[in-house]
């Protein structure tokens, strides 16, 4: 199978600054993207070797085969995959694509999806703020890392009863941008620890003030890490059912379409109307 580089990437020598990535089973030309073949015990040794003595404080976390032969996926704890030559010595930052009849296939992004969706299937419902459809059943979901603070966000949080009367179910998950301890941790914290989330985080939306109340165990902290491990560097960031990562606000109608959710022709009609208004403005 014919492979490439992403063209913009970095050829480096053991030397770099890192950021999140992960790994899934998609295939193409028959080959998967990601192999069941273990790494020689050698090949392991001289990579982690190299990299110790390069940069001491980087943890690898797993080492195994790309589907470029002789190249291997390194994966770095809290950092990106990266793929090194079977000594060490050289590494590649930056995504694998497949050549295919089609046209060019990310096999890297196919990779983190399916992280993604396994990340996203050991959270629990009840750990997030829910808006679902009332009057018909979710068509799709779609999960949203947000902030209380960012304008987008609160723009997005405003199209949720048009999302929902589309079919579309939106699930929040928090993303603090300032981080765990912030005002803006604490503000979203209190949402999550209110008796009613879903008025709350509304309300924090519309820039209205809410009770501080900061309760224990709240899932704040641990959905802000899943986000960083997902790949989240902003909000909102939108993750589909898929393993998709779209980073930013996007109207309804366009979401109803990536998500292949059919809306009706008047509702349609109606959305666009709306869309178009608020772009004048």
């Amino acid at each position: 199978m014919k492979l490439l580089l992403n063209l913009s990437v970095t050829f480096l020598f053991l030397s770099f600054s890192l950021t999140g990535y992960s790994a899934n089973d998609r295939k193409v030309n028959g080959m998967s993207a990601e192999t069941s073949v273990t790494t020689p015990n050698e090949v392991e040794m001289a990579i982690r070797s190299a990299f110790k003595m390069s940069r001491p404080n980087i943890v690898v976390e797993s080492i195994k085969p790309s589907v470029i032969d002789n190249i291997y996926e390194v994966k770095v704890a809290g950092g990106p995959v990266l793929y090194t030559s079977a000594n060490g010595q050289f590494f590649v930052l930056g995504d694998i694509y497949g050549v295919e009849p089609g046209g060019f296939v990310n096999l890297a992004e196919q990779v983190r999806e399916g992280e993604r969706m396994s990340l996203l299937a050991n959270v629990r419902t009840e750990d997030m703020i829910v808006f679902s459809p009332q009057k018909l059943p979710a068509k799709a979901t779609l999960t949203v890392f947000t902030d209380v603070d960012c304008f987008y966000c609160q723009k997005l949080h405003k199209e949720v009863p048009d999302l929902n009367r589309v079919g579309i179910e939106v699930r929040y998950l928090a993303y603090p941008r300032a981080g765990v301890g912030s005002d803006a941790y604490n503000k979203i914290a209190s949402a999550w620890c209110a008796d009613d989330r879903q008025s709350s985080l509304t309300k924090l939306k519309n820039r209205q003030f809410i009770p501080i109340n900061v309760c224990a165990n709240n899932p704040v902290e641990s959905q802000y890490n899943l986000g960083q491990k997902m790949g989240v560097t902003g909000t909102p960031a939108l993750v589909t059912s898929k393993g998709r990562l779209m980073p930013g606000y996007i109207p309804t109608l366009r979401l109803a379409s990536v998500l292949g959710v059919e809306v009706d022709p008047v509702i349609a009609a109606e959305l666009q109307r709306k869309e178009d208004a608020a772009a004048k403005k």
